[in-house]
């Protein structure tokens, strides 16, 4: 399964890179003091180009679960949400997955935007094992889209690789 309608709302999985998605914001795996390495964040950076780093750094640091919101320079999507999901340790765990998820909706839905890109969340750099990442994401996507009133109409989890997409369409499905 890759697709769950929830409210005429819709959570989509494809298995792609998230520096293409066209969707009005990108979600950058980030850490707290929102600098851009490698993984996503380094996709992001290379397409985007510096100037989100950049922006990022001068809002940053911000507290382990909390997001912020920068432009997405060259990038298809207006703007880059930087959900820090670890701090510089490059450790997280669910809670910091949870509260990054969340608090990446509350930005988009704040700018008013109807779409959002996110990666897996701390399965890169974090380490944390791809099917936990899944329930806890897509189970934080659901709750909101099902109980807050949005702008939001679209949730692509824009995932690298079958494991992960596997992964991911094995708890949708559990969802639906």
């Amino acid at each position: 399964m890759d697709e769950l309608k929830i409210d005429g709302k819709r959570i989509r999985l494809v298995d792609d890179d998230i520096s293409l998605q066209k969707t009005d914001a990108i979600v950058n795996a980030a850490n707290s003091t929102l600098w851009m390495g490698a993984g996503v964040a380094g996709a992001i950076k290379r397409r985007g180009g510096n100037e989100i780093e950049q922006e990022a750094v001068a809002k940053g640091p911000i507290p382990v679960g909390e997001a912020v919101w920068t432009t997405a320079g060259r990038l298809d999507a207006k703007y880059v949400i930087h959900a820090a999901g670890m701090g510089p340790d490059l450790k997280t765990d669910a809670e910091k997955i949870r509260l990054s998820t969340r608090n990446s909706l509350l930005r988009a839905h704040e700018l008013g935007l109807s779409s959002i890109a996110f990666p897996s969340i701390g399965t890169g750099v974090g380490g944390f094992p791809i099917d936990e990442c899944a329930r806890i994401m897509l189970s934080e996507v659901k709750d909101f889209l099902s109980t807050t009133e949005t702008t939001i109409n679209e949730v692509v989890f824009v995932l690298w690789g079958r494991q992960a997409f596997d992964a991911f369409a094995k708890v949708l499905q559990s969802l639906a």
